[in-house]
């Protein structure tokens, strides 16, 4: 493959369409409210392992997610929160209380359930839905599959709801 001599014009096209995609990234995070608080989390709501929509994760996975829906709720601070389960192939079971914001794409733990209690997180802390150093891909999958729309939630939890159990095909109003 020959470089690109610095007066091609499919250079000039290639660095315009570079520039257009870093200012409009850029954009997405510069209209954030630098004023922004989040509410006071909730209590960690009561769930069921009965009602679970299951959360399409990894196909190799030892541990099969799903969310209850009945404990979705948007707040004024536009933080979409939640209870995730996971149950694994020899029958142990867990649940996450989390939070996501999806403007920014991140979330936040705030309890974690083992048994018989919730424990709450000390100092919670955002991070990034796609943080390579702790992945967190049920909640990538959450906010990609019916929590948010593009950056920002996906208008009511009933909206949520339907999108989550949709075919993924049929998500969004695709048809």
């Amino acid at each position: 493959m020959t470089p690109l001599h610095p007066s091609d014009p499919f250079r000039a096209l290639l660095l315009a369409v570079c520039a257009a995609a870093a200012f409009c990234a850029q954009a997405q995070f510069s209209d954030l409210d630098p004023d922004w608080k989040e509410n006071q989390a909730p209590t960690p709501p009561a769930f069921s392992a009965d009602r679970l929509i299951e959360i399409d994760v990894a196909k190799f996975s030892n541990l099969r997610f799903g969310i209850d829906p009945h404990t979705i709720s948007l707040t004024p601070d536009g933080v979409v929160r939640y209870v995730v389960v996971a149950n694994s192939n020899t029958g142990a079971r867990n649940a996450l209380y989390e939070g996501i914001r999806c403007v920014t794409g991140e979330v936040k733990v705030y309890a974690r359930h083992t048994g018989q209690d919730w424990n709450l997180a000390t100092e919670p802390k955002w991070r990034a839905l796609q943080d390579p150093l702790q992945p967190s891909r049920h909640s990538l999958s959450l906010a990609r599959n019916g929590l948010c729309l593009g950056a920002s939630p996906n208008g009511s939890t009933q909206q949520m709801v339907r999108d989550l159990r949709a075919p993924p095909d049929t998500r969004f109003g695709a048809k």
